[in-house]
C-alpha cells in the first residue's frame, strides 16, 4: 500500500492533491504530472510513502530539474515506485549498468558454450552485487526542503508518520490530511 500527493505552494498557502502514480513510470513522466499542478511555475513537492517502510519527496521548481530524497534506498528498490525515484544519478551509477543488461535476461545459453556458462554465473554474482549497491538508509538531496523549514538532519531521522511531519513544518498538515 502506498500514498502519494503533491503539494503545490501557491500565493494562498500550499493545495494538495492526491494522485495516481499507475501511469507514471519514469522520473520524467513524475515531474510532468508535478508541474501540470502548479501552472504557475510554483514550487511543486510529490510526497510518496509505502507502507511505512520508505517515503520519497521530490521537488520540482519550475522548469528545473527534480531534486530527490529518498528515506531508505534499499527498501524504494522493491518498490515499483521507489524504482523510479532511484535514477543512476540518485545512486551514483553510470546510465547502463549491469542491471540494464538483467532485464534482456541473457544467460549465455546462445553460444552453447560450457565456459561462457561459468562466466555468467560470475556476471550473476556481479549483477546481484549491483543490486545490493543501492545503500540502506537515505540517498539523494537531503538539504531539498531547507529553505521551507525542514533542515537535513530533521529529514534524515523522520520515520513512519513522515509525510504529516514533514507537512506540519510547512503548515500543510491540514491540507495534506484533506487528501489523505
Amino acid at each position: 500500500m502506498y500514498f502519494a500527493a503533491l503539494l503545490a505552494r501557491t500565493e494562498d498557502g500550499w493545495e494538495a492533491s492526491d494522485t495516481e502514480l499507475d501511469d507514471v513510470e519514469t522520473l520524467s513522466d513524475l515531474a510532468d504530472l508535478a508541474r501540470e499542478a502548479s501552472p504557475d511555475e510554483d514550487t511543486v513537492l510529490v510526497l510518496i510513502e509505502q507502507e511505512d517502510s520508505w517515503f520519497g519527496v521530490v521537488r520540482i521548481d519550475g522548469e528545473e530539474d527534480p531534486r530527490i530524497f529518498v528515506s531508505d534506498a534499499s527498501a524504494a528498490a522493491r518498490s515499483s515506485y521507489g524504482e523510479i525515484l532511484l535514477t543512476d544519478e540518485l545512486l551514483g551509477r553510470d546510465p547502463g549498468d549491469a542491471d540494464d543488461l538483467d532485464v534482456l535476461d541473457l544467460d549465455g545459453t546462445e553460444d552453447g558454450d560450457a565456459e561462457d556458462d561459468d562466466t555468467d554465473d560470475t556476471d550473476g554474482a556481479g549483477s546481484s552485487g549491483s543490486a545490493e549497491a543501492v545503500p540502506h538508509g537515505p540517498v539523494g538531496d537531503a538539504g531539498i526542503l531547507d529553505d521551507l523549514g525542514v533542515g537535513e538532519k530533521e529529514l534524515k531521522s523522520l520515520s513512519s508518520d513522515a509525510l504529516t511531519e514533514i507537512a506540519e513544518s510547512l503548515g500543510a498538515s491540514e491540507v495534506l490530511e484533506t487528501v489523505r
